[in-house]
């Protein structure tokens, strides 16, 4: 298992100093390789879990083991160390540096965690935007592309230090339905090739492209919890 919850909870204090529980009781495996989709209205959790997952909101309570690591009781050092090496984030809004170009963005995270080489960075940086049909774009900034190229240069990024886990938080929410497919089929590719990929979203997309679906409501689980059955076909 790449991904193992156990008994978690999150909770926080409301505005009028009453504990509001953010997470319940949520029990999950995800698979190596496994492509899930976690979906739930507006302020059910997903994006809680998904902040969990990456080390980047710590569980109030239960067991959160992640690419064979236990996050629970971490410190913001030893959770950022983990993030480098073993997690690539992909946000709703591509939160790329203004200043920076694709090829830059992409070598930050490098140059940052110092998991890939120094003499290695920028043969990675080259081939990832190549990959991801960017290579024309290595110089340019952000503000010179188009919302779907900033989201592929939000993944290049992301896989920049070769991480076992990809969390994608709406990453389709801004972009227009054959730019969303377009990303969809890179997760598709990335979890192919073994990472293990989970994208949070309240959109009714294809239920084909996923391994699994997760559905949380009210904080809590509302569908099987467990990693995909050895030969199981997508859902």
């Amino acid at each position: 298992m790449e991904v193992q919850l156990q008994g978690v909870g999150k909770t926080v204090a409301g505005p009028d100093g009453h504990e509001v529980h953010i997470l319940q009781d949520i029990d999950l495996n995800i698979d190596r390789g496994e492509y899930v989709c976690v979906r739930g209205r507006s302020g059910s959790g997903k994006s809680t879990l998904l902040h969990v997952l990456g080390g980047i909101d710590p569980a109030t309570r239960g067991s959160v083991t992640v690419a064979g690591h236990e996050l629970t009781g971490r410190s913001e050092t030893e959770l950022a160390r983990f993030r480098g090496r073993h997690v690539g984030i992909v946000f709703q809004f591509f939160q790329l540096m203004p200043t920076l170009t694709a090829r830059e963005n992409v070598l930050l995270p490098m140059e940052l965690a110092s998991v890939i080489p120094a003499r290695d960075r920028e043969t990675r940086a080259a081939e990832l935007l190549g990959d991801l049909g960017l290579g024309a774009l290595a110089h340019r900034v952000p503000a010179l592309m188009s919302g779907g190229e900033q989201q592929r240069v939000a993944v290049a990024r992301a896989l920049a230090n070769r991480p076992r886990v990809l969390l994608a938080d709406e990453p389709t929410g801004n972009l227009d339905s054959k730019t969303a497919a377009s990303v969809h089929g890179i997760f598709e590719g990335i979890a192919r090739e073994g990472i293990t990929v989970v994208v949070v979203t309240h959109e009714a997309e294809t239920v084909t492209r996923y391994d699994r679906i997760i559905h949380l409501q009210d904080g809590r689980l509302v569908s099987r919890p467990h990693g995909r059955r050895p030969g199981e076909e997508a859902a």
